[in-house]
C-alpha cells in the first residue's frame, strides 16, 4: 500500500489501521518533523483523491469546514 519513505507515513500507517479505512491522506502541519503529508491507499482511491481535496479545500475557503 505505501510506495516510498515519507517522514509521516508511520502516522499515517497508525490512522489507517486504526480506523479500518482503505484509503488516508495525513497533512501535518508544524509537527515535530516540520510540514508533510502522507497517503496511503488502493490505487482507485488514488484517482479520484484530487477530486476529494478540492471539495474540501473548496468547503474551507467558504468556511464550511
Amino acid at each position: 500500500m505505501t510506495t516510498g519513505s515519507g517522514k509521516y507515513d508511520d502516522v499515517c500507517t497508525t490512522v489507517r489501521e486504526r480506523t479500518g479505512a482503505r484509503a488516508v491522506a495525513v497533512i501535518i502541519i508544524d509537527g515535530d518533523k516540520g510540514n508533510g503529508f502522507s497517503v496511503q491507499s488502493e490505487e482507485a482511491w488514488l484517482k479520484v483523491l484530487p477530486d476529494i481535496l478540492e471539495t474540501m479545500a473548496q468547503k474551507i475557503r467558504a468556511g464550511d469546514a
